[in-house]
């Protein structure tokens, strides 16, 4: 829906759609893309779906990178769908510069919401599915919630509160206006520069650890993870021990 009013702005669209990936199998289904196939011919639309890989956060690890290259690739605009709600699927406000929390009547998704924190994080909330029953009772909860919070997010933007009916196409260009009116408050606050360096800086601090992480294990970690795997060590020692050895090769 909000693809096609992009589209129909005349706006080229670049999508990233993220699934989770089996913590059992490792395998995602990916299916994203089929309830998108009426842009699958259209020259101006990217669809690239992504499992997560194990990565928490509700993003995939090259979530970012792909980000950049749909940015170079010179799309205009770029959606990233994340897993969904969870306690701690917060990765898509380090990401995105405007953040876009969707719930639906009847599934207690505006509790879940407030519990994640996703309404401290979002700057446009949408309820889908206007014409089904219970439909009002969401929409007043999160209005409620949303002067609970408070009334402007960091940077003085008021939260928008929209609803729409995705199916059949209604409220799309609500959503899209939402978008462009926060993409102009980023732009004259100075915010949007201060958001993309702030994302530079999280993906470097996330290779950073990794990296370093995966240099300890291999250079001294081995004979420590067997000690506690055979319990002859507790976890607090063998991270202390990991670290001094750090500090001496410092």
């Amino acid at each position: 829906m909000v693809v096609a009013e992009e589209r129909r702005r005349g706006r080229t669209v670049g999508v990233l759609a993220i699934d989770p990936s089996s913590p059992f199998t490792g395998g995602a289904i990916l299916g994203d893309r089929v309830r998108m196939g009426r842009h699958a011919h259209d020259q101006g639309v990217f669809i690239r779906s992504m499992a997560t890989r194990g990565a928490s956060g509700g993003l995939s690890r090259a979530a970012y990178d792909a980000c950049l290259v749909l940015d170079a690739m010179g799309f205009e605009r770029v959606i990233v769908e994340s897993v969904g709600v969870g306690q701690e699927e917060l990765d898509i406000v380090t990401l995105a510069h405007s953040t876009i929390i969707v719930a639906v009547p009847g599934l207690g998704d505006e509790v879940q919401a407030m519990k994640a924190g996703l309404l401290e994080a979002g700057e446009i909330l949408v309820v889908n599915k206007a014409d089904r029953e219970g439909f009002e009772q969401t929409l007043r909860q999160l209005d409620l919630m949303l002067h609970l919070r408070g009334a402007h997010t960091a940077g003085g933007w008021v939260p928008r509160l929209l609803s729409c009916i995705a199916s059949r196409g209604e409220g799309g260009a609500a959503i899209v206006e939402a978008l462009d009116a926060h993409r102009a408050h980023l732009t004259a606050s100075g915010e949007f520069a201060r958001h993309s360096g702030r994302r530079c800086e999280q993906q470097f601090l996330r290779l950073a650890r990794a990296g370093v992480m995966a240099e300890l294990l291999s250079a001294a970690g081995e004979e420590l993870l067997m000690q506690v795997r055979t319990r002859r060590i507790d976890p607090y020692t063998a991270a202390d021990e990991l670290l001094a050895r750090l500090r001496s090769q410092a």
